[in-house]
């Protein structure tokens, strides 16, 4: 179920912005790190989404406006600073997909902080194939489709797992 609003952080205005700044950088580096580890070679784009765990952390204890931001923020800024404009697409495409219905999913009894997240995970990677299938004008793409939706689960799982640690421990 979600945070009530009296179990959210009360933050003064220059808190918020320093506390959102804190999340922005966390997500970053976390995001820098993941650039590191080689993860499923054999499927070209896959990562564990590290940078995620920030983002179910924020719609748990910061609700959806913050974690747009959040989210929006960290994406535009790594994909300039470690990857190209062009990931800023893909990687918006599967947040506002994923975050959608992870928010939707996290009001209803029968999903904890995990089910959110691999839900999240499989959502992402579904806005990102349908985008690139848009963008590239071929649909053939979608073959791919069952491969991404089981990295989303394993993925999901394994934040939804550290998230849900984090959100209890914080």
């Amino acid at each position: 179920m979600g945070e009530s609003e009296s179990s959210k952080p009360t933050l003064s205005k220059n808190k918020k912005i320093a506390y959102r700044g804190a999340l922005i950088a966390l997500a970053m580096v976390l995001s820098y790190i993941e650039s590191f580890i080689p993860v499923f070679a054999a499927v070209p784009g896959v990562r564990i989404g590290l940078s995620n765990i920030v983002t179910v952390y924020s719609l748990y204890k910061l609700g959806l406006r913050d974690t747009i931001f959040i989210a929006l923020a960290r994406i535009v800024l790594s994909s300039l600073l470690f990857g190209n404009p062009v990931m800023i697409i893909y990687s918006a495409a599967g947040f506002i997909f994923a975050v959608i219905v992870m928010y939707l999913a996290m009001k209803l009894p029968i999903f904890g902080k995990t089910g959110v997240s691999v839900i999240g995970g499989i959502f992402h990677n579904l806005g990102q194939i349908l985008v690139a299938a848009f963008m590239i004008g071929n649909m053939s793409l979608l073959y791919y489709l069952g491969v991404l939706l089981a990295v989303g689960a394993i993925s999901g799982m394994i934040v939804g797992i550290i998230s849900g640690i984090v959100i209890e421990k914080i």
